[in-house]
């Protein structure tokens, strides 16, 4: 790894546009905050501004046709996506993405567009709001292993840029450079614990995500849960770690079908409904717990080596039933009770 000093953000566009095409949360002409093409002259924004949807859209799309059968052959569909740069990556994100990777190792259409990204992290020097990043091990700092290039920003506008992998070498082999002093680097882990101290440190959080590790959140709390979810499914739509997905045939004119998946979701009465229509998660409540179950138990642990849930807080923002990560773990760990049973 190297360090290097960015005196402009410009000066990196302009090196990674002419093999990239570059992506960047900007704001619409609504205030909302979302992943887009970047235009050369758009403002980076801090990941204090964290966009509503998270980069796997780019990676895992809502809506993917895998193959067509014209009648006598099927056909894949494999992606095949020009290089592509995601400026900006907060490190929640960046985490998700490594979960992904895991997840999705051996599905070719995700790694089709994988392959093709360069990650451009950026650290977080203020909490998000509704975040826990640091409680899950997702931040604020960005990790070294899940970027090719991290931008840290110092107060004078400009960066101390961290060179990651060899994709991040070759993408700023042109770019000439001073290297950044070493009390740049230890200044950004200073400002990194520094974000750290600002988070609210609720230790019902932990506690919580133990209980449900632990397995001993009682059932009448999910059966609770399950009566304020609304089905909506905006956490598991928004949540940048969920891979819940479907398939569906969709005939043309011409005769040909196409089979395409799109996002499904868990917390959808039919998700795990049998051909006998028999359903293992009928009631709500057994959804919430499925749901929640995934992202912080300790089989998730051990085959992933972290929790699924990067603390990124968006459930929490979009639940109208007030079920999100936030507020379901403070409810966890004020009623659950040793060896409560949750099933």
């Amino acid at each position: 790894m190297e360090f290097f000093h960015l005196n402009t953000l410009q000066t990196l566009r302009g090196q990674l546009a002419q093999h990239y095409q570059l992506y960047q949360a900007q704001t619409d002409g609504e205030g909302e905050v979302h992943w887009d093409v970047c235009h050369r002259d758009a403002e980076l924004l801090q990941p204090a501004n964290l966009p509503l949807s998270s980069p796997k859209q780019l990676f895992f799309p809502e809506r993917d046709n895998v193959f067509v059968f014209d009648g006598e052959c099927f056909r894949e569909t494999l992606p095949m996506p020009a290089p592509f740069a995601l400026v900006g990556v907060s490190s929640c994100d960046l985490k998700a993405i490594a979960y992904q990777d895991q997840f999705f190792a051996d599905d070719p259409y995700y790694q089709a567009r994988r392959k093709q990204a360069l990650l451009v992290g950026i650290d977080c020097l203020t909490p998000c709001e509704n975040g826990f990043c640091n409680s899950v091990d997702a931040g604020p700092g960005v990790d070294t292993t899940c970027a090719d290039i991290i931008l840290h920003p110092q107060p004078d506008g400009q960066f101390l840029m961290l060179v990651c992998s060899e994709k991040g070498h070759s993408a700023c082999a042109n770019l000439l450079l001073p290297h950044g002093s070493d009390n740049a680097f230890q200044q950004r882990q200073k400002n990194i614990d520094d974000c750290v101290t600002q988070f609210q440190q609720d230790a019902a959080l932990l506690q919580g995500i133990e209980d449900i590790t632990r397995e001993r959140v009682p059932l009448q709390l999910w059966e609770d849960a399950g009566l304020q979810c609304l089905s909506c499914s905006g956490c598991t739509s928004l949540c940048p770690t969920c891979s819940c997905y479907a398939t569906r045939d969709q005939p043309s004119a011409t005769g040909e079908i196409t089979q395409q998946r799109f996002w499904d979701s868990c917390l959808f009465e039919s998700f795990q409904r049998e051909a006998s229509q028999h359903n293992p998660s009928h009631e709500a409540g057994e959804r919430v717990f499925r749901f929640w179950n995934h992202k912080f138990s300790a089989a998730t642990m051990d085959e992933f080596g972290r929790y699924g849930c990067v603390g990124c807080g968006r459930c929490e923002q979009t639940c109208p039933g007030v079920i999100g990560a936030v507020s379901l773990l403070k409810r966890i760990a004020n009623h659950a009770k040793p060896d409560a049973g949750c099933s």
